[in-house]
């Protein structure tokens, strides 16, 4: 299976607060989702986020590469269109297993789709 390519991230905060006020969220052990439609067949736009209520910079940056990697293999398994998503890191983002972390993503996004 060919790896591809990340999906396309947030940069500025006026599109995380856009996310967050007017996305659909979905908590998961590990995460939380924000989602927004968007019509047709968009591509796929994630942002990710880390607190410090999470920890210092090592766990914040070890949560957030945690996820990013999780988004990576889950959307080149199942291309996703026509949303935008902001995950939320979590306390327990990086230590817990990331067979769990990617089962609550895949979760999280088959909730989206019904």
């Amino acid at each position: 299976m060919a790896a591809r390519t990340p999906p396309e991230t947030f940069r500025c905060r006026a599109e995380f607060l856009r996310l967050a006020a007017r996305g659909r969220k979905l908590s998961r052990p590990g995460f939380l989702m924000q989602a927004l439609a968007q019509p047709g067949e968009a591509p796929v736009r994630v942002g990710y986020t880390a607190t410090k209520k999470i920890g210092n910079a090592v766990l914040r940056n070890r949560a957030r590469r945690r996820l990013r990697e999780a988004v990576r293999l889950t959307f080149a398994e199942r291309p996703i269109y026509g949303v935008e998503l902001v995950l939320v890191c979590r306390k327990e983002t990086a230590t817990l297993p990331f067979a769990t972390l990617r089962a609550g993503l895949e979760s999280a996004l088959a909730e989206l789709r019904t």
